[in-house]
């Protein structure tokens, strides 16, 4: 694959960023995508390595060493159909995945893994450009009816194969507009929303229906869902009208810190602080929660806390300090001991460069301080692991100032209602319990009712949720022909 020789002539060549002043004016994506010429270099690097590991390590099994010998010799047309023939939206995975499939590369073993992320973004944007992505229509109507409920990447993929095998597919979203978390929860500057919406025309295009605003459940479904419905559709009314259900919501009920101080005006789940900012950005009312002026504390150390890192410097925060509670990783992992799986290593985000972004290992948080009912610190301790369980370290307590928490410390499972409406059974960590092995995969306990994505597996990857799309629709697809010729 590639040039035999690529791996031994050429180095990794990354993506360029805009200069942090400029991308800080506003939330504009800021990657600078590879030039064709550049693109073509780094898939010569692809090695005939035999066994190519990154695919599988990559969750929709993409056919990457193909892709990458295509683009090298300069075929993009070939290239981004062996693309689209594993993975929908190649677009969304080019920019916020992160790339498993490069931990699981042969040439990372003992120097740089081949930029394959980088080629997939190449690729696809390419093809958007020459016209090359088009609505593929089934030449074939089934007369079946499936509701899909929950328009995020599991929903989407999935509506998208069902659509193409012929059935007639209405994807239902709790929100104003479609696309899940992927439209609310991550912010424009990582994947400007335009790239949703001209998928969903595609999709409209191929026979999809789209209704938003709509909470599927029932009327008393828990206020805390943040959204903007202004209509209830029961689950029997949908079991009464669609021959297939398929649960395809996110994994949105976040993690609390329930320590003294929790009431304190200016401590705020992350998503209540990202979703009103993405609206604002989409021509919304303005986000009620300010960063700026503020020092902000963000507690958790994965992408939703990137993601508030990154949107507090765009409101002018004062200062952003991060919180994680496990210990710092190590620089470089041992490759000799993760390889081929993903490992575990200090990570530095677009958005830790944005400012003096001050990150805390090892600490715990044991109170917000506030005064007259407002937020004005917060009270951490240092940790270590004795016996096997954290512990707190002695003469180590410190108050940061904050007027601004955010709590970033993952999702356990899906909105309380949906599961309960259907009669879903769940499994031990609330989500809705389903095998992906053997007959009658993605199916729940109750007939004609699927589940995947987030709602099945928790919170993850936008990778692992086309995967569970793309497998779903083939197990609706011979649930309601008895056999399916789409890909598993």
């Amino acid at each position: 694959m590639g040039k035999p020789t690529g791996f031994l002539e050429y180095q990794r060549l990354s993506e360029g960023y805009e200069p942090v002043p400029e991308r800080l004016k506003g939330y504009k994506e800021f990657v600078l995508r590879l030039s064709d010429e550049d693109a073509a270099i780094q898939g010569a690097r692809c090695m005939d390595c035999g066994i190519p590991f990154c695919n599988n390590g990559c969750p929709v099994n993409n056919i990457i060493p193909d892709w990458n010998d295509l683009v090298y010799r300069g075929d993009w047309k070939q290239a981004i159909d062996v693309l689209h023939s594993t993975n929908n939206f190649p677009e969304f995975t080019g920019r916020i995945c992160p790339a498993p499939c490069e931990a699981a590369c042969t040439l990372n073993i003992n120097n740089e893994a081949v930029g394959i992320k980088s080629i997939e973004h190449a690729i696809i944007d390419k093809a958007w450009d020459e016209g090359w992505v088009l609505p593929q229509p089934a030449a074939v109507k089934t007369g079946k009816k499936v509701a899909v409920v929950g328009s995020g990447p599991a929903g989407l993929a999935n509506a998208q194969q069902l659509a193409r095998a012929g059935h007639d597919v209405t994807v239902f979203e709790k929100n104003d507009r479609a696309g899940g978390l992927l439209r609310y929860g991550i912010p424009d500057f990582k994947m400007e929303k335009g790239l949703i919406d001209r998928r969903i025309e595609q999709m409209e295009a191929e026979g999809v229906t789209f209704r938003t605003g709509v909470v599927v459940g029932t009327k008393d479904m828990p206020s805390r869902i943040i959204c903007d419905a202004k209509e209830v559709v029961t689950a029997e009314s949908l079991m009464a009208e669609f021959d297939a259900v398929v649960l395809a919501g996110g994994s949105e009920v976040p993690r609390d810190l329930p320590v003294p101080g929790r009431e304190l005006d200016g401590v705020h789940f992350a998503l209540e602080f990202l979703i009103p900012q993405n609206k604002q950005v989409a021509g919304d009312r303005p986000n009620p929660i300010s960063a700026e002026g503020c020092n902000v504390v963000v507690i958790g150390g994965g992408d939703t806390g990137s993601d508030c890192v990154g949107t507090s410097y765009r409101h002018g925060a004062k200062s952003v300090t991060q919180f994680e509670v496990m210990p710092q990783p190590p620089e470089q992992e041992n490759k000799a001991l993760t390889w081929p799986y993903w490992p575990i290593k200090l990570r530095t985000s677009s958005s830790h460069v944005e400012g003096d972004t001050k990150r805390e290992y090892a600490i715990g948080t044991k109170e917000f301080v506030g005064d007259n009912g407002k937020l004005t610190g917060v009270r951490t301790v240092h940790l270590e692991w004795k016996d096997g369980r954290m512990a707190e370290v002695a003469g180590t307590e410190k108050v940061y100032p904050a007027e601004r928490v955010f709590l970033a410390m993952g999702f356990t499972n899906p909105v309380g209602g949906v599961l309960e409406a259907f009669g879903v059974e769940k499994d031990g960590r609330g989500n809705a319990k389903a095998s992906t092995d053997g007959e009658g995969c993605y199916a729940t306990n109750v007939a004609k009712v699927f589940a995947a994505g987030d709602v099945r597996r928790g919170q993850s990857l936008v990778v692992w949720a086309i995967r569970e799309g793309r497998q779903c629709a083939r197990a609706v697809d011979e649930f309601l022909m008895g056999t399916s010729v789409l890909p598993r």
